[in-house]
């Protein structure tokens, strides 16, 4: 044997014995033996010392085999890992066209299947929380002037080949930027693993380039996989064709080939923008291939790791779950093509959660013509197209963060258009009682479903509300100007111990939008947008006036009976009753002054005329000491 003059990479040659059973063959896995190359060698025969701690094969022992060349170099613990350069096992390795060794792709016997049961998004079992101070320590690590050190000092803290892997993925991720200025120009130059640890920048081929460099030199087999994929600039429905326009890694760990993209590991470009985000992505780590064939082809069939490999063609037509989609813990959607088709001009989407999520979507780019009911493990989607032709629907999830992000998009074509189906403008999303309404401290609805549909323009809406929590609702529609405060004088609200009743009365037929805004009485703030109902009134007949306007001395367990019509009729003996708590006296004031009296139910009631004014008030003393009167009601009088 010759010694290199680097007395700390020495290279020896061997023969390496291998069983002729292949089940044994194929139980052994490569990133052992990168790992630890001197336990397979000891298991086989001796070492013999030849200067600074390096140790060569002195025999080998058994006879019960055939051979396979192996070139291994072996070290001294203290050594910088230069180790496996070369490691040509002609089971796994195949040469390049510059006679260099490479893992050779897998083959039919190699493609695993890897049935997915939704119970995890990777190709192995992992616990992400074991990887937590790795993470921390990788992230922070700093770009070195040469691959070898800074792989070495990633390497510190990792000690199997996925922490390895791990360590290496993360600072990718975290330290190199994708460079859009450079893969639209394709330069080449700014691909290499040297400029790129200068730069921080490169594209989807330098990603892989440099993932596979530092994989090989921690002594981890991993392959670059060129392939189409359905990325930046993706259009639903698209085919592919011509030169592949992105490149990932397959890495070998624990017996079985895993598949990354640091690339998209590391963060987004922004459609409008064109820039680069960094925004850590995990689902891109060991993604299980039963996902990761969602936006990724490779020019191998087998790199898929699936059985029965997809066609491109399948490819192409399958839906595509974005990345937040899994994130977010989606675990089905229906229809499941990215083209759907109205039917008497609705579509209909629902999903499936692993536990309660907030969902919204948008119509070509508004929030408009649809109806999102959430569900306890997903939500229902009824679209409803206001033209003919294509429409771009995406569906849009918030998950345990406070961002809505896109999981779903879908090419809708609408053949039909029902003309009587036309929703409010404000109709926002969700509609209908859900788990966020409890949630939220709206409990037992006397109206569980989003629609509500009245014959004569009235309804009455009652639900349970949490201590602390007030209530505020205002009513929405698309013909005639309505101002906020006209919005709010169609419903009028009752409280009675924890319940709450709204009565409300449409001004005319037609849909609105009833929303349910939530506050707690002691946070500052606005009120909370929770839901809304659609109510329905066919009857054109339908001309319900106001209900009288209420000032801030209104209290919240107040309760009017009559009259509920903001507007009164002229020169008309009006009887009053309501229900008021810690009241001293009532008045009602038109032209005169007309007191209230207590019943023995707890009623305040009496009658006033409307001769002679435009406006009645009613009012209260709160306090028998008390001189001065508050205005609680006001009521308009009709014209004569």
């Amino acid at each position: 044997m010759e010694l290199k003059k680097d007395i700390n990479a020495v290279s020896i040659d061997m023969l390496l014995i291998v069983h002729s059973e292949k089940r044994r063959a194929a139980q052994g896995t490569l990133s052992d033996q990168q790992a630890n190359p001197s336990s397979l060698l000891q298991r086989r025969g001796g070492f013999q010392g030849v200067g600074n701690g390096v140790r060569r094969w002195q025999k080998l022992e058994g006879n019960d085999f055939h051979g396979t060349q192996l070139t291994v170099e072996v070290h001294p613990r203290d050594a910088m890992p230069q180790l496996l350069k070369k490691f040509s096992l002609a089971k796994r390795l195949q040469g390049d066209k510059n006679g260099n060794t490479r893992p050779r792709q897998p083959g039919g016997k190699d493609a695993h299947a890897y049935p997915w049961d939704r119970s995890s998004l990777k190709s192995m079992s992992l616990d992400l929380q074991q990887f937590e101070k790795l993470d921390i320590y990788a992230s922070q690590v700093t770009a070195k002037s040469g691959l070898d050190e800074l792989v070495s000092d990633l390497l510190q803290e990792a000690h199997t080949d996925l922490e390895r892997v791990r360590a290496i993925w993360i600072w990718i991720c975290h330290h190199i930027e994708y460079d859009i200025a450079a893969a639209q120009e394709k330069d080449r130059q700014a691909f290499k693993p040297t400029d790129i640890l200068r730069t921080q920048k490169t594209n989807c081929d330098g990603y892989a380039g440099l993932f596979e460099r530092m994989c090989r030199l921690a002594g981890v087999q991993c392959m670059t996989v060129p392939g189409y994929s359905k990325g930046f600039g993706y259009q639903t429905g698209q085919s592919f064709s011509g030169e592949f326009d992105h490149a990932w890694n397959a890495v070998y760990l624990e017996g079985r080939w895993h598949l990354v993209d640091s690339t998209w590991g590391s963060g987004l470009v922004d459609t409008i923008t064109s820039k680069f985000t960094f925004l850590y992505n995990e689902f891109y780590f060991l993604t299980h291939p039963a996902l990761f064939i969602e936006d990724h082809f490779p020019d191998n069939k087998n790199w898929q790791l699936l059985k029965p490999p997809q066609s491109l063609r399948q490819f192409e037509n399958n839906m595509y779950h974005k990345s937040e989609f899994y994130n977010k813990g989606m675990l089905s959607a229906h229809p499941e093509t990215s083209m759907i088709r109205t039917v008497n001009g609705k579509a209909t989407v629902t999903i499936e959660s692993c536990a309660p999520t907030l969902f919204m979507f948008m119509l070509n780019g508004k929030q408009e013509h649809g109806l999102l009911s959430l569900r306890k493990n997903g939500m229902k989607l009824e679209v409803y197209p206001p033209t003919m032709g294509t429409h771009k629907l995406q569906i849009f999830a918030k998950g345990n963060s406070d961002i809505y992000s896109s999981v779903l998009e879908y090419t809708l074509k609408c053949n039909y258009v029902d003309m009587g189906v036309q929703l409010p403008a404000e109709l926002h999303q969700p509609v209908g009682p859900s788990w966020f309404s409890e949630q939220m401290g709206i409990m037992k609805p006397s109206h569980p479903d989003p629609i509500i549909h009245t014959s004569d323009g009235r309804c009455s809406i009652s639900f349970s509300v949490e201590e602390g929590i007030n209530v505020l609702a205002s009513l929405h529609g698309d013909d005639g100007p309505i101002t906020e405060e006209t919005q709010r004088r169609y419903i009028f609200q009752l409280h009675r111990e924890k319940q709450t009743e709204l009565k409300v009365q449409l001004p005319h037929a037609g849909k609105f939008a009833l929303k349910i805004f939530v506050k707690k009485r002691q946070e500052p703030g606005n009120y909370i947008f929770v839901f809304n109902y659609l109510v329905c009134c066919a009857n054109t007949k339908v001309n319900w006036p106001m209900f009288p306007e209420s000032f801030g001395n209104w209290g919240q367990d107040n309760e009017l009976l009559e009259p509920l019509s903001g507007v009164l009729p002229a020169n008309r003996n009006v009887p009053f009753k309501l229900k008021l708590h810690g009241i001293a006296k009532v008045l009602v004031k038109g032209q005169d002054t007309w007191p209230l009296t207590l019943n023995h139910e707890g009623y305040w009631e009496g009658s006033c005329s409307t001769a002679g004014c435009q406006e009645v008030y009613v009012m209260v003393l709160e306090n028998a000491n008390h001189n001065f009167y508050s205005y609680i009601l006001k009521y308009k009088v009709n014209a004569q």
